[in-house]
């Protein structure tokens, strides 16, 4: 696996954990929510554009 496309879905877990957690509490702050999602969906696609690319060898 690409070593950036490894950091890349660490970090997607993370915001995707953090969404999980945020989503739970019983007073959501919805401007986070929508913040991390966009932040999530933001990293999904560099992850989707890093394996589209070719591998320079």
């Amino acid at each position: 696996m690409n070593p950036r496309i490894y950091r890349l879905t660490e970090v997607h877990q993370r915001i995707d954990a953090a969404l999980r957690s945020e989503q739970r509490r019983r007073w959501q702050d919805p401007f986070q929510v929508a913040r991390l999602k966009k932040l999530k969906l933001r990293v999904k696609d560099l992850i989707h554009r890093t394996s589209l690319q070719p591998r320079s060898a």
